[in-house]
Parts: C-alpha cells; structure tokens; sequence
C-alpha cells in the first residue's frame, strides 16, 4: 500500500458571467477566461470519471486546477475589493467525495457562495495530488526487492519516492488551509445565506474535523513512503540474504518502530476526526427529519445537518494502517532487541515478534476482505493491502524463527506477558512534515502582478505631473487635482 485513492468528485457548469457584474467593462475578458478555466476542470474531471484506474492522468488535473485557482483567486479579489459585484448568489454544484452512499454513488449537492466554490476546489487539488502520489508509487513497483537492480536504478526509484512524500507534504498542507481557513469563511457565508432563507447543505466534505482528519491521513501516508525509502537499500540486501543478522546497511530498528508507531498514531488521530460526523448521527435523527421540511421560519431545509458518515472504505482503509503500523511497531521493536539487546533481550525479541505476527494475520483475515457490492476501486486498494500483509508477514516469521532458535538453544529467557511488553512500547517519531498551502496570486484583479504594476504606473504618472505643475505653478488648481486623479480611477 502507498495512500488512499480517492474517487474524484464531478461538477456542474456555471458561468462566471451571468453571476458576476463588471460595472467599468475591466474585467471582461477576465471573467471569460475564468469561466472558460472552470469548464476545463469540469470537462477533465467527467473525463476521469469515466476512465479505467489505470489510465487517468491525475498530472493533467492537477495542471488543469493549477491553472483554475489563481483565476478564481482573481475573481474573489475583484468582488472583496467592490470592483466586481453578484447579480445573484451563485450555487455551485459537486458531486461529494466522502459522503457515505449504499449504492456507491457519491451523491450531487448544490451549495450557494463562492466559498463553497473555493473549499471544493483545494478539496479537488488535495485529492489529485493524493491520486497522483499513489500513480508515481505504483509505477516503481517492488524495485527494492529487485534482486537485478543496479544502485543507480534503485536510487533513482528512490527519487521518485521522495517525489511522492513531497506531493502527500503538499496535499496534507491543503486540507490544513481548507480546515483552518476556508472553513471558517464558509461558515461565516453559510449563517448568511441560511439567514436569508436559502438551503446550504453540510456534507462531510465540509466538515472541519473530516478535513483536518485527511490532513493527519496524508501527512500519514507520506511517513509510510519516507519509511520505505530509508528501507530501500537494506530491503535489496535482505532479499539476497533474509532474517537475522541484519546487513550493515540497514538503518536502527528502534528508529524504524518508532516512525510506525508515529504513523499508527497519525492514523488513529485521523480515524476519530472522520467518525465525528457519524457520532453525532444517532443524536441528531431528530434534527435531520426538520432541516427536510421546514425550519421555525418557515424555510425550506435551510439549516441542514445531516451528520452524515464518511464513506465506509476510507473508515476501514484507516482502521486497517492503524493495525498494520502498530505490528510493524512491534515487528521492529522485536527486531531490535534480538540485534541489540544481546542475551538478555532473547525473551522480548520473541514476545515482541509473536505479538506482531499474530496481529498481522488477524489483520490478514480482518477487515480488509470486501463486499459483494465493492467497486474496481475498493477492489484494487484490498488487493495491495493483502500483498503488503503478506510480505510483512513473510518477513516478521523469518526474524521469529531465527529469534526463538537462538533463545531456545543459547539465552534461554522468559517471554515477557504482552503488557509487560505494552510498558517497553517508546513514543513514536515524525520524519516529515506539513508543506504549509500558499495561496497563489490572483490572475487579475487586485494582488495580481498587472494590477500592482498599474497602480505604480498610475503614481508614477502623478508624481510626474505634480512636478511638472509645481514648476509652472505654485499653486495646484482643484481643476488640475481632479485631472490628476481621473486616470487612475479607470484602475480602481
């Protein structure tokens, strides 16, 4: 396994120009070409839909929305600023990600403000770059088992790993920004509209602690990767020569279980900001029966709270890393003391190494087996997930073997019981860290590039014209005042 592969939302169209009002004619072309980004989003993301798994081209997206985000940033900036006003309040509509559906089919909903527009948008941005990380990690296959591969070929796989940390880093960023900062704008837009009698629906996409859970989940996924690669070099020269002794070249087995126990942590922290919509759910049956017929104002649904759950497979893709990183924690912790802690640790390294393969194959039979109403999607992630079991497992028996000869030939030490061991457990350690999101420069409108060199234009023409009439005159006449400012009202 390398991430969670996210089934991408689709979305409606809209025109940018029957939403917006440009009162000087400024920005016409702009809202055009806006209109015109967001129609390529669109038509790339119903492209995607359509395509098999392994023929979508999550690059193409994440270019397509690179080229999206500042014209939207420039739509926003002109309407804050007053340049632009709302002929109306626009609804968007989005095919929800997360939203938990029997039938598999994530559901359209159709939300009002712009701010629902931008959450969705850096949602979709996330989502791809998670896509695409997992696209670059399934290309490279299992090159460090490769026994023919050369060490410039292995570190070049090694590249295109870190490449994949660092788009996990950037996704983790995004879904922190959107959870922190965009909303919190939404929220604030919501009580507007609500107020106003309109119905602004909360799917779990818009949910803060679901957001903040993801954030956790890819920042996860990228220690997992980083985990892999430090391993690289020593997973090839263990494949020559399996089990104990470990080669020279393999990094601290203690380092190593501490860099899962952090990911285990990750996980666990992800999995109970997911499930908070959920929890809420049998509380608020009550609540959802109104916000489907009509409020105390008489509005149709305009508070909706559905406490909706997380789609189950992202619950379990979470449930099941939580156990898997836990007994590679073990697995290591296991290893450690058979390679470190000489012949008094021969008990531990074995109690550690059977608790780690007992909780592999529970996991092995657990939750990772499917539905019959499991889609190619759901399919897929099972069957790497149990070929990542399998080999761990294959691995943790090896280290048990030649462990428990050693102890039951030459140490001859007790198995500690599994909550003396649960004591010796250290805390775990982050090896990678959140790219914090930036938001990029508008595309037009104030804050872009051509709009601040206009301004300094506009000063520089005035300063310029001051002093040609401080030189003819000493005194500047209200006629000449207002001319001086005429030019620079065509910008503001």
């Amino acid at each position: 396994m390398s991430s969670y592969l996210y089934e991408l939302p689709t979305t409606g169209a809209i025109s940018y120009a029957d939403v917006c009002v440009d009162p000087t004619a400024t920005y016409i072309t702009d809202i055009a070409d806006t209109t015109e980004a967001r129609a390529n989003l669109r038509a790339v993301l119903k492209e995607n839909k359509r395509t098999d798994q392994s023929e979508k081209d999550y690059l193409r997206l994440v270019k397509v929305l690179d080229d999206y985000i500042p014209r939207l940033q420039g739509l926003l900036a002109c309407l804050h600023s007053g340049e632009m006003a709302l002929k109306a309040e626009p609804i968007f509509s989005w095919r929800t990600t997360l939203s938990s559906s029997i039938f598999h089919n994530s559901p359209r909903i159709s939300v009002p403000t712009f701010a629902t527009e931008t959450v969705f948008t850096l949602l979709t941005y996330a989502f791809s770059l998670s896509n695409l990380a997992r696209a670059v990690v399934h290309s490279l296959g299992r090159y460090e088992t490769e026994r023919g591969i050369s060490d410039t070929e292995r570190k070049a796989k090694d590249e295109r790993l870190t490449f994949a940390v660092t788009l996990l880093c950037k996704a983790a960023g995004i879904y922190e920004h959107v959870g922190k900062e965009c909303l919190a704008e939404w929220e604030r837009e919501r009580d507007r509209v609500v107020s106003l009698g309109m119905s602004c629906p909360r799917p779990p996409d818009l949910s803060r602690e679901v957001v903040i859970g993801l954030s956790k989940m890819a920042l996860a996924d990228a220690q997992n990767l980083a985990i892999r690669k430090l391993l690289s070099k020593a997973a090839f020269e263990s494949t020559i020569t399996p089990g104990p002794p470990l080669p020279k070249s393999h990094p601290s087995p203690a380092l190593v279980a501490k860099l899962h126990l952090e990911c285990a942590s990750l996980y666990s922290s992800a999995r109970s900001l997911v499930k908070t919509p959920g929890a809420s759910k049998s509380s608020s049956k009550h609540k959802m029966k109104l916000s489907f017929g009509k409020d105390k104002h008489g509005n149709n649904g305009g508070s909706e709270d559905t406490g909706e759950e997380v789609v189950p497979e992202l619950r379990r893709y979470l449930a099941d890393e939580i156990a898997l990183h836990n007994a590679l924690a073990r697995k290591w912790l296991g290893v450690d003391a058979g390679e470190h802690g000489g012949t008094s640790k021969g008990g531990i390294a074995v109690g550690f190494l059977e608790w780690a393969k007992k909780e592999l194959e529970e996991l092995r039979g657990g939750s990772s087996s499917g539905g019959v109403m499991d889609g190619d999607r759901e399919k897929e992630m099972r069957d790497r997930r149990k070929a990542r079991v399998h080999d761990e497992l294959g691995s943790t028996n090896t280290f048990l073997t030649g462990y428990k000869r050693m102890n039951d030939t030459m140490t001859f030490q007790p198995i500690p019981p599994q909550a003396e061991l649960q004591a010796m457990i250290p805390a775990g350690l982050l090896a990678v860290n959140i790219r914090p999101y930036t938001k990029p420069t508008p595309a037009f409108g104030p804050g872009s590039v051509e709009y601040t060199r206009r301004q300094t234009e506009d000063l520089e023409l005035l300063d310029a014209e001051r002093n040609a009439d401080g030189l003819s005159s000493p005194q500047t006449t209200p006629s000449n005042s207002s001319k001086s400012y005429a030019g620079a009202e065509a910008y503001y």
